[in-house]
């Protein structure tokens, strides 16, 4: 390749990629450079005022108990809420891959609330379990509904994860259905033809070729949760006694509030870690499963 055709290359490449390599430098990468030299400052919200103050942020941010607590408790959120939205979307997916009539206004009505707003959707569950579910609890003698879940603390953490799962499962129901097209109908009819049943079929067949579809929906639906704020914000604002707040909501609160942006930003960075460390393993365990499938 001569000088001439590399250039050529190049201003194509510029050209095409330019603008969406300008808009990801724009949008994340400066953002995320700020925001870690934000993290070794004592930046000031109200006047941007800031001195340099070395890792002090990041010890506070370990001497911060109701962080930890809450980062704790959002790791158990996002176990929860994944393996429900996961298992709610396979399962939805796999009886809309089977032809069945109106499957396409089906799939269509199980994505729909993905389209819906955090804030929106917090609202709407908030008056499902506030309203709606008590006035049905006390009509009709349901004792897990007379009373308000929003109110309870062990209860409260279950409202959130079904709300968020109902969210997700829609959108993670899309890739499972594109997983499981991906799967050789030629495969599926020897495997008939010899005489394996439904519960052999996808054991044995379905899930191991799905494997790629699973590793992106659980990389996703853990990404996603633990970056949750919206939700929680609308439908139950970390209560109650602060019992549902979820980290992303505490370092919102660290740095907008209380005006302590320093450490807000160094606790962001500490949940970015834990976010990235769980999701890669997670990523690359179920990448283990899908070579040896």
């Amino acid at each position: 390749m001569n000088k001439k055709t590399g250039l050529r290359n190049a201003g194509t490449f510029l050209f095409f990629g330019g603008p969406s390599l300008f808009a990801f430098a724009a949008v994340v990468i400066v953002p995320f450079i700020v925001g870690l030299y934000l993290t070794f400052t004592d930046w000031d919200v109200r006047t941007t005022d800031h001195s340099f103050t070395g890792f002090s942020n990041y010890a506070e941010t370990f001497r911060d108990k109701a962080f930890l607590t809450q980062l704790w408790f959002t790791i158990k959120y996002v176990f929860f809420t994944v393996l429900l939205s996961n298992a709610a979307a396979f399962f939805i997916a796999l009886a809309l891959s089977r032809g069945i009539r109106g499957e396409k206004w089906l799939r269509t009505g199980f994505f729909t609330p993905n389209l819906i707003g955090g804030i929106v959707l917090g609202y709407l569950w908030q008056t499902l379990f506030s309203q709606v579910l008590p006035f049905m609890g006390e009509k009709y003698g349901w004792s897990w509904f007379e009373t308000s879940w929003l109110t309870d603390t062990d209860t409260a953490f279950w409202a959130l994860v079904i709300a968020t799962a109902w969210q997700l499962a829609g959108y993670l129901m899309i890739i499972y259905i594109a997983g499981f097209s991906s799967v050789p109908a030629d495969v599926l009819e020897a495997a008939r033809i010899d005489g394996a049943g439904g519960r052999a079929i996808l054991r044995k067949i379905t899930l191991p070729l799905s494997i790629p579809a699973i590793v992106i929906c659980v990389f996703l639906s853990v990404s996603r949760s633990f970056l949750t704020y919206d939700i929680n914000l609308a439908l139950t604002k970390g209560g109650p006694f602060n019992s549902t707040e979820l980290a992303s909501y505490h370092i919102v609160q660290k740095a907008f509030l209380s005006n302590e942006y320093g450490i807000g930003q160094a606790e962001a960075v500490v949940l970015f870690a834990v976010v990235a460390i769980i999701a890669l393993t997670q990523s690359f365990m179920l990448k283990r499963l899908e070579v040896e499938s």
